[in-house]
């Protein structure tokens, strides 16, 4: 085998590490929202106390992001990934078993969300970044990325399907163990992200990597427009099977939607990171909050039947996770790959602050006004806040010799 095959070869294996253990972990947390009626049911808590299990989860996710990166930086992603993984099994094996509010927020919002804060996207994103060359990041980061949709995509009909042939308790339990398959990776994925400096460079630390980071405006917008992403991917996944419910549809409808937003989440990721390398990110990114805010208008006064339903959740797929991959290059391109887990991990907390609010809005407006329409107008006003703040960052045009060469 030649080197160059060698090199190939490497490269995919990085890809496919990355991009299964994405596929497990956010194949898992995406299909919860299948459960919460049936927790709702078996605890008589109320859609507004499970509703706040989910929130704190978006939260504790995004709170675990910084604090697993900078450990990533330091000690490995292997060792941060591995223990991330263990995280998830257990608090999805035991949140059947969870009979108040404090225990769901303990096994959903502690343990899950914080095992896969451990295992997400900062990790992930920033190890890729370190073990593929610059010229190829863009388009790696999306097929990562991608993989979280594609397990979306696989996990929510056997989540369904199990619910159906073995219980909802059961049906969570397998699909904790199913994360497990992610353990390999961490051998594939270890080493730091400091290794990654240049030669000679000095080595920033990470809290003058952050002094630095926050001083930035053009961070700070990052940030801002991730938070409205989170608002809008966490209100999705945890109500969505709820809002199809309410539209008198049957469940599995709800199964086949969360199903489609990952698959078309897939073109989207992937058509993102080929698209990174050729346009401004920042251009990217306004374009993919703009896109929600129309599709959102519009689905609000169109017939909710099933085929509709389906169409909603395909554009919303393809605009779903399409923003991690300007977002992380964005992060990389403003400050390099030696601190990248730690910065980007901040970026994913302002992400699951808007996530908590989605979540939590969700059942909370649906409690007091019967509907979720007030939450839709909330989504859409962020929507294009979201698509006017990125304009204002400072990106430097990809130069034309550049481009021609990632082409």
């Amino acid at each position: 085998m030649t080197d160059a095959n060698k090199k190939t070869t490497a490269l995919w294996l990085v890809l496919l590490a990355a991009a299964g253990t994405f596929a497990l972990t956010m194949g898992t947390r995406q299909t919860m929202g299948l459960f919460l009626s049936p927790l709702n049911t078996a605890t008589g808590l109320g859609l507004g106390s499970i509703s706040l299990a989910f929130a704190f989860g978006q939260l504790w996710w995004g709170l675990t992001q910084p604090f697993a990166g900078a450990m990533a930086d330091k000690i490995g992603a292997g060792r941060v990934l591995f223990a991330g993984v263990v995280l998830i099994v257990i608090g999805t094996v035991i949140t059947p078993l969870m009979t108040t509010t404090l225990g769901l927020i303990l096994a959903i919002g502690v343990l899950s969300a914080g095992g896969a804060g451990m295992a997400g996207p900062a990790v992930l994103m920033a190890a890729t970044t370190r073990l593929v060359p610059a010229h190829k990041r863009g388009l790696a980061t999306g097929i990562v990325n991608a993989g979280g949709s594609f397990g979306q995509f696989i996990m929510a009909p056997i989540a369904a399907a199990l619910m159906v042939g073995i219980g909802w308790a059961s049906a969570m339990q397998v699909m904790g163990l199913l994360v497990l398959l992610a353990l390999p990776a961490a051998f594939l994925l270890k080493g730091n992200s400091l290794q990654s400096a240049p030669a000679g460079q000095k080595v920033v630390g990470t809290r003058e990597a952050i002094r630095t980071a926050l001083r930035n405006p053009s961070y700070l917008m990052l940030g801002a427009g991730f938070f409205v992403c989170g608002f809008h991917v966490a209100f999705l996944a945890t109500h969505l099977p709820g809002v199809i419910a309410s539209c008198g549809l049957p469940t599995q409808w709800a199964g086949w939607s969360l199903a489609m937003i990952g698959l078309f989440n897939i073109i989207g990721s992937v058509a993102m990171g080929w698209a990174v390398g050729r346009w401004r990110m920042k251009t990217l990114l306004s374009l993919v909050y703009a896109v929600r805010a129309i599709a959102i208008t519009v689905f609000l006064f169109a017939p909710k039947t099933g085929p509709v339903v389906l169409v909603f959740a395909a554009v919303m797929g393809l605009s779903f996770l399409s923003t991690v991959p300007p977002t992380a290059g964005l992060v990389a391109k403003f400050f390099g790959p030696a601190n990248m887990a730690t910065l980007f991990g901040i970026v994913m907390l302002t992400h699951q602050l808007g996530g908590f609010l989605g979540a939590y809005l969700g059942g909370k407006v649906f409690e007091a006004t019967g509907n979720y329409d007030w939450v839709w107008y909330i989504d859409i006003v962020l929507a294009v806040g979201a698509a006017l703040v990125h304009l204002p960052i400072r990106e430097a045009a990809l130069p034309p010799r550049a481009a021609a060469a990632v082409a």
